[in-house]
This record gives structure tokens, C-alpha cells and sequence, in this order.
């Protein structure tokens, strides 16, 4: 807006204070009709997990009784009673139903192997799967937005490239190969490198108090260089890339121009409006804290939801295996759900 209009708006505003009622009510309902919008995507989302977390495991797993009573002699009237035990005699449209129905109030079913409510099971290991993945993603997402700033800022030059290219070094790693190979050096020990991390678990299981939270941290400390050398790179590239697209704009150069320091420029002007697709990561991330690393949480032996789910599959236990996953999908919508609220506080054109 140029000067020479601002006081006209101004004076338009003043004379006038309907106008900027009516302005501000319009955003109001503009954001409140996003808002909606977003509900009723997240809701169909939600139905949509439902409908494929059935039908797909369904389809792709094989018959589960069999694979309970394998190597048990079991009468085929054993069998028999154990499918009517889990609904398995019943035809796959009401057995569909009753999964969408009891899912709607939050039964998820009763573990094959287990003999438990699955949702019991999931909360059970809930606080750990928190503990490993909620630390690392706060940890990797500062580290990643203050690196990404940092290489954007300074492009090409020394810093820049080696951040990107341990980057990209890392972000092509797969999460398990780096942990055995974090377990090989630092647990079992190579050469002077002594062992000096235990190689799985959550704890020894013989300390208490304040013992018990040193045993936790120590045990700790590979799983969470794991998750977060690769998620940083991630955050680190995607926040480097967003801020380059920002460095040549015309607002940048006008608030150099007006005499500002260099940082305030980076961090009160470029880095605020390149924050949209790394919030995008983030809230990504954050989603993933509910659901765990299946992979890093195998092979550390870390008794979260990781675990849970490879147990899971083994048998394979169905309905296990369903509520983890209508979990893992429901924590991502949800989490692309609050990013996609957030967006209009960050950027007002956002959902006009």
C-alpha cells in the first residue's frame, strides 16, 4: 500500500467504523468456514482409515486362528468355537459394522495373543513410545530450523556445504542400519572404542528414585541419536530450501534498505514467512510421536508401540494390528489437522 493511500484508508476507517466491522467479521467467518472445511476433511479422513484398516488387513492377512493354534493339536471343533469366540464365523459385512461401531466408541477389539483389550495394550506403551520419540522430535526440529536458517542464510558457503551434505548424507541413511551400527560401535565395542551404552531395553530393571532416571537416559542415548541424526536432516533441508525460495524477494531488500541489521532481517522478516512448509514437517513429526518407530524401536528392543505393532504382525494378530494402525493414522490426521489450523496465524492470506 503506498503512502500516498494510507491516509485515505485511514480516514475512510474513521469516518466509516462500520466498514471495519463488517472487514473483521468477513475474516471471522472467511477463517470459521476453514475451519469447517478442515473438520469435515478430517472426519471422512477418519472414515476412510477405518474402511482401509479393516478391508486391507483383512485381505492381506492369513487366517489367524490357524496361526494361533500352529503347532497345538486343535480339533476343527476347537477352531470352530475359537472363530465364533472372535467373530471370524460372522459375514465380512457385519463383521465390518461391528468393527466401525465399537471403533466409534473406542473398543478397538481384544488382542488375539494377548487375550487383552487392544486399547488397554496401546496405552500400556503409550509412555515409553512418548518418551523416545517426543524427546527426539523436539530435539531434531530445533536443531534442523537453526541449521536450515543458518545454511539458507550463508548459502554456498563452507558451513552451507557441509551441514547439506552431512544432510544428505544422513536423510539416505535407513534408521535401522544406523542403529546396529551405533549398537557395533558403541554398545559391543570396536576396537578402543569400549562399549559404553547398554544394546537394548529401557532399563536394567534394578534401580530405583533418581537411579531409575539415569538408567532410563543411558539407555536412552542411542535410540535418540538415531531418530534424530536422520529426522534433523530432514527439517534441516526442507527449512533451507523454504528460506532460499524467500532470500531474492522484494520485501527483504526494502527492510535492508530502511537501514536494518542483517539478523533482524533473517529472523523478523525471512524466517516467519518460510516457516509454512517446515511447520508442515513438524506437525508430521509430531505425528509420528504417537505412532513410534516400528524399526528403531525393534531394534533397540524399546517396549513402545514400535514393538508392539512387530509383535503384531508376527502372529499376525488382527485386531492388534488394526488399532495401532487406525492410531498411527488417526495421531497424522489430527496432526495435519492443527497445522492447517495454525496456518492463518502464520500467514493471513491462508484460508481467505
Amino acid at each position: 500500500m503506498s503512502t500516498a493511500s494510507t491516509p485515505g484508508a485511514v480516514r475512510d476507517a474513521v469516518d466509516d467504523p462500520a466498514k471495519t466491522g463488517s472487514s473483521r467479521a468477513g475474516t471471522v467467518t472467511a477463517y470459521l468456514l476453514y475451519v469447517a472445511g478442515k473438520l469435515v476433511g478430517a472426519v471422512v479422513s477418519l472414515f476412510a482409515v477405518l474402511v482401509t484398516s479393516f478391508f486391507l488387513f483383512q485381505v492381506l492377512s492369513k487366517d489367524p486362528i490357524k496361526a494361533m493354534t500352529h503347532g497345538a493339536p486343535t480339533s476343527v471343533k476347537q477352531m470352530a468355537t475359537l472363530r465364533r469366540q472372535f467373530g471370524l464365523d460372522l459375514p465380512l459385512w457385519e463383521q465390518f459394522t461391528h468393527y466401525c461401531s465399537n471403533a466409534l466408541t473406542g473398543d478397538l477389539g481384544t488382542s488375539y495373543q494377548f487375550h487383552a483389550p487392544v486399547g488397554q495394550l496401546i496405552l500400556q506403551k503409550v509412555p515409553a513410545t512418548l518418551l523416545l520419540t517426543g524427546v527426539s522430535v523436539v530435539i531434531f526440529s530445533a536443531l534442523g530450523l537453526w541449521l536450515g536458517t543458518r545454511s539458507a542464510w550463508h548459502n554456498g558457503g563452507i558451513g552451507d556445504r557441509l551441514n547439506t551434505g552431512l544432510a544428505l548424507t544422513l536423510w539416505s541413511v535407513p534408521a535401522f542400519w544406523l542403529g546396529l551400527l551405533l549398537i557395533i560401535i558403541f554398545s559391543v565395542g570396536i576396537g578402543p572404542i569400549p562399549g559404553l551404552f547398554p544394546t537394548g531395553g529401557m532399563s536394567s530393571g534394578n534401580s530405583h528414585g533418581f537411579g531409575y532416571v539415569i538408567d532410563v537416559a543411558h539407555h536412552l542415548v542411542l535410540p535418540e541419536i538415531t531418530l534424530v541424526a536422520v529426522g534433523y536432516a530432514q527439517t534441516l533441508l526442507v527449512m533451507r530450501s523454504s528460506l532460499l525460495d524467500e532470500m531474492g524477494s522484494d520485501y527483504l531488500t526494502t527492510a535492508r534498505a530502511k537501514g536494518l541489521r542483517d539478523a533482524v532481517v533473517r529472523r523478523h522478516h525471512a524466517v516467519p514467512n518460510a516457516l509454512l512448509p517446515t511447520v508442515t514437517m513438524v506437525f508430521i513429526n509430531l505425528g509420528f510421536v504417537a505412532s513410534g518407530s516400528i524399526l528403531v524401536e525393534t531394534v533397540f528392543s524399546w517396549p513402545g508401540l514400535g514393538g508392539l505393532f512387530y509383535q503384531a504382525l508376527s502372529v499376525p494378530d488382527l485386531p492388534l494390528v488394526q488399532g495401532l494402525f487406525v492410531v498411527y493414522a488417526g495421531a497424522m490426521i489430527v496432526m495435519n489437522l492443527l497445522a492447517d489450523l495454525i496456518y492463518p496465524l502464520l500467514d493471513p492470506r491462508v484460508g481467505r
